[in-house]
């Protein structure tokens, strides 16, 4: 059953790396079930792999994700956390349809509210699998309680407080970080269109795409993507633009919503650089659901500024968070914290350390230093907020010196 693809797979699909669907099951019967309601309703790639949830957790750095994963949880540990893990790494798009051999509600439930689309329960029956496989291939799946259509990715704001404070560094480590470790789909947006170093830390060329994008909105479709979209990596895709200074760049803000709404679809986060100054005309754009970080310096004018900043943000709310990143902190002209707090009105989330790793790291670029643990270290708490990944280990001085 390894790797077994359907009768009706075409070979441009098996090549593509692509399937219309992908199927981990554990047992003969449950795959007859599943094969025939699938050619019931006539999925056109169908991509069969023996093994279970774990199996498919495991299989995301290496194949894109489908618009449809069945999954069995027969033998799973903790069938809820790796169901959860799996849609996790997934594509908004990806419908996640779960198999196992317990009828139990609460399970049932349990799966819903990390993002599943439907449970069954063995012995399959095959005109209610082909039904859900139906609405979902044919994109009419019930929408889940508080999602759209289909699931969004996660929107991650990256707010300077002033030029200079390494809200960029901390943007494409965030990005670089989410899309590898473990692999997801990533696009990262540089909305300084004049003066934005995110492809120069990415050591990659910056196009008119991103312009052009603001200014047709309506324009922005899969082929647009494809050809103006700069791939960084497999899974880290970057928008940005870097254009003439003696041009006025200006554009509306639901073009930006609009082309928000796209990435979303497409991604499983989308990470936006955004500058101060652009920040305050879009009123809209602040107020998404979101992980809002702001991100200043140890300065006297960075915790006058973000006192500012969080006067126009307002607080908290249930769908969106923010985050202070105190970034270079205890480094030249860096006000004691205490000190700092108090002219910030708050103390900051998220300590972020000067040292030199750091500045080197973001000097040199991501592409040229991937690894950069003090910072990774610094700021485990976002990446845990985001993905519900753990810090990483810390290492050592002894280590650090000899590496």
């Amino acid at each position: 059953m390894d790797d077994a693809t359907s009768p009706n797979l075409s070979a441009s699909q098996v090549d593509d790396g692509k399937p219309q669907a992908l199927v981990y099951v554990g047992d003969t019967e449950s795959e007859a079930v599943i094969r025939q309601a699938l050619s019931d309703v006539g999925a056109s790639g169908v991509l069969f792999k023996s093994g279970g949830v774990a199996t498919a957790v495991a299989d995301r750095s290496e194949r894109a994700s489908p618009r449809l994963m069945i999954v069995d949880v027969s033998k799973a540990r903790d069938a809820v956390a790796e169901v959860a893990a799996l849609i996790g790494l997934c594509d908004p798009a990806t419908a996640v349809v779960v198999i196992g051999a317990s009828n139990d509600i609460g399970l049932y439930r349990a799966l819903k509210d990390v993002g599943a689309s439907e449970y069954f329960f063995k012995p399959l029956v095959t005109a209610l699998l082909a039904h859900t496989c139906t609405n979902i291939l044919s994109n009419e799946e019930p929408a889940r309680p508080g999602d759209t259509k289909t699931r969004k990715g996660r929107l991650v704001l990256v707010l300077g407080a002033r030029g200079g404070v390494g809200a960029t560094t901390i943007a494409v480590r965030t990005a670089w970080r989410l899309s590898t470790n473990p692999p997801r789909s990533v696009a990262l947006v540089d909305l300084d269109l004049q003066f934005g170093d995110a492809a120069l830390q990415l050591d990659a060329a910056p196009n008119h795409a991103l312009r052009e994008a603001l200014a047709r909105a309506d324009r922005v479709d899969d082929l647009f993507l494809q050809r103006g979209i700069i791939n960084v990596t497999k899974r880290l895709d970057l928008l940005a633009s870097l254009e003439p200074l003696q041009e006025t760049i200006s554009f509306e803000e639901s073009g930006f919503l609009s082309l928000l709404e796209t990435l979303q679809q497409r991604y499983r986060y989308v990470v936006v650089d955004l500058p101060p100054l652009r920040a305050v005309g879009l009123p809209n754009v602040l107020r998404l659901p979101s992980l809002v970080m702001l991100v200043s310096d140890g300065g006297l004018a960075s915790a006058r500024e973000m006192a500012r900043l969080r006067d126009l943000l307002g607080p908290t709310t249930a769908d969106r968070t923010i985050l202070h990143v105190l970034n270079k902190n205890g480094g030249p002209g860096a006000l004691p914290l205490a000190e700092f707090t108090r002219g910030a009105g708050r103390a900051p989330d998220v300590l972020v350390p000067w040292s030199r790793e750091i500045a080197t790291a973001a000097n040199l670029g991501v592409k040229i230093k991937p690894e950069c643990p003090i910072l990774d270290h610094a700021l485990a708490p976002v990446f845990t907020r985001l993905s519900g990944e753990k810090a990483p280990p810390r290492r050592s001085l002894l280590a650090r010196l000899l590496g």
